[in-house]
């Protein structure tokens, strides 16, 4: 296996090419094709070599990972020509040198959270890793994949010194993304019962172990939004060439999660919820706080301060979810002890519902997140014109559209 991580690291090379010019199919598709691989083996290999084929499919994953961006780079032109000596090449170094010690930071934050969840009693452990994977799966499917999108976005208008610009598409990307976390953390904490027990409650997985993952879920969920505009704040810092400040500012809101950590669980415990629902309480705080100093600390470098208005967003999503909860609360009493029901419609009444109430309100992030999910299904250009122009760049956003003042 060990050679999968070098596969994986020039893929990675291979995306940011690709995302620079544009192109986002097939950085796509690279993880699919990953899954399939270990699906695969698993089904196939396993019955007859065990626990390799999982080793085995994972590094073909790795190769396949890779393999389906190289049509993209033939298409967009690119030519490997190796040299060390490249001013570009320092450059990345040098800017990579404040990221690995910030990867670095999380994993001790995470071996610490661990070391203090195996304390907290049986099973605290699995509940706060099966709740964390739930929690990203909104996270994962529609923030990271839009911060991937914006940061050409972001370098490009970074490098050209349109303060306003950026400013503009930075602040429509982080409405369209509270216009979609901010329900989607309600829907997680609503129906955080019924979603852990249709996914998870089957074998020894009984219900007492549903009810440890609910309440870290819902936890969990109060930090998505943070953890949501984050990863597009950061993208931003990274477009300036600056990426120290999120790494500073990062491990102080993981000292901070840290501190918490140690606090929260015997607070939470004092209420009658279980004890371990206080690591994931600490790490939304920790998260929001985050997120509040990158924007404090983002403003003055992007012209006008005061234009960055956010909150007439955040009061008609608010409203819209409150709306979206009563219509779930109300479908819970109808579905009581049908998870599967449960979820399903919940999900489609509670999507009906938060629409209806954002239409009503005349909002107008429903229109953003269409073109950033167009954008995301291919090379879906930022320019007004449907593509680059010959002459350049394209000069605008997709969400740059909305007024800075609302």
């Amino acid at each position: 296996m060990l050679i999968a991580p070098i596969l994986f690291g020039v893929s990675g090379v291979a995306m940011g090419v690709l995302n620079a010019r544009q192109h986002f199919v097939f950085p796509a598709l690279a993880p699919s094709f990953l899954n399939l691989s270990l699906i695969g083996a698993a089904l196939l290999l396993a019955p007859r070599i065990g626990v390799r084929a999982l080793a085995l499919g994972y590094v073909v994953g790795a190769a396949l990972h890779l393999s389906i961006q190289l049509p993209g780079l033939v298409i967009v032109g690119a030519r490997y020509l190796p040299s060390l000596y490249h001013p570009g090449v320092r450059e990345v170094l040098w800017l990579m040198a404040p990221r690995v010690l910030g990867l670095a930071a999380v994993q001790v934050n995470f071996l610490v959270n661990t070391n203090i969840a195996s304390r907290l009693g049986e099973g605290a452990v699995s509940a706060l890793n099966y709740a964390w994977l739930l929690m990203l799966l909104p996270q994962g499917i529609f923030a990271q994949a839009v911060a991937t999108a914006a940061f050409p976005t972001f370098a490009d208008q970074a490098a050209r010194g349109d303060q306003d610009g950026m400013r503009r598409t930075l602040v429509g990307t982080l409405r369209a993304v509270l216009f979609v976390t901010l329900p989607a953390a309600v829907g997680l904490i609503l129906l955080r019962r019924p979603l852990v027990a249709l996914l998870f409650e089957r074998g020894a997985f009984q219900a007492s172990s549903t009810e440890a993952v609910a309440w870290a879920l819902a936890f969990y969920a109060l930090g998505l939004v943070g953890h949501a505009a984050v990863e597009i704040l950061a993208r931003a810092f990274y477009a300036l060439h600056d990426t120290w400040t999120p790494v500073w500012v990062g491990g102080l809101a993981m000292g901070l999660n840290v501190a918490l950590s140690l606090i929260l669980p015997g607070v939470v415990d004092r209420t009658g919820l279980p004890s371990h629902g206080g690591l994931a309480l600490a790490n939304s705080i920790a998260t929001l706080l985050e997120t509040i100093g990158l924007t404090w600390l983002l403003r003055p470098r992007l012209g006008d301060p005061k234009a960055w208005r956010l909150q007439g967003t955040a009061l008609r999503s608010g409203a819209a979810a409150a709306v979206m909860g009563v219509t779930l609360l109300l479908w819970q009493q109808i579905t009581t002890g049908h998870s599967s029901l449960s979820v399903g419609g919940g999900v489609l009444l509670g999507a009906v519902a938060y629409l209806a109430a954002a239409a009503l309100l005349k909002t107008e992030e429903p229109r953003t997140v269409v073109r950033l999910l167009l954008r995301l299904g291919g090379r879906f250009p930022l320019g007004q014109n449907g593509g680059r122009t010959p002459a350049g760049p394209a000069k605008d956003s997709p969400v740059d559209k909305s007024p800075d003042v609302e």
